[in-house]
């Protein structure tokens, strides 16, 4: 029980050091020049232009 009780202790903080928020990049669409601000790729046809954002607005 004890050693449990010390793994557990010592395991605490590594939990909060893993969670970060996942970064924003701005793509625009090689057809029609569209902006696009979102987390993970569109998919073909569009390109990363700027990035990474802490924000949804794609600013700093």
């Amino acid at each position: 029980m004890k050693k449990v009780f010390l793994a557990a202790l010592l395991l605490l903080p590594c939990g909060p050091l893993a969670a970060a928020p996942a970064p924003w990049y701005l793509w625009q669409s090689k057809l029609d020049g569209r902006l696009l601000c979102i987390q993970s790729t569109p998919g073909e046809g569009w390109v990363r232009i700027g990035g990474p954002f802490r924000s949804s607005r794609c600013g700093r």
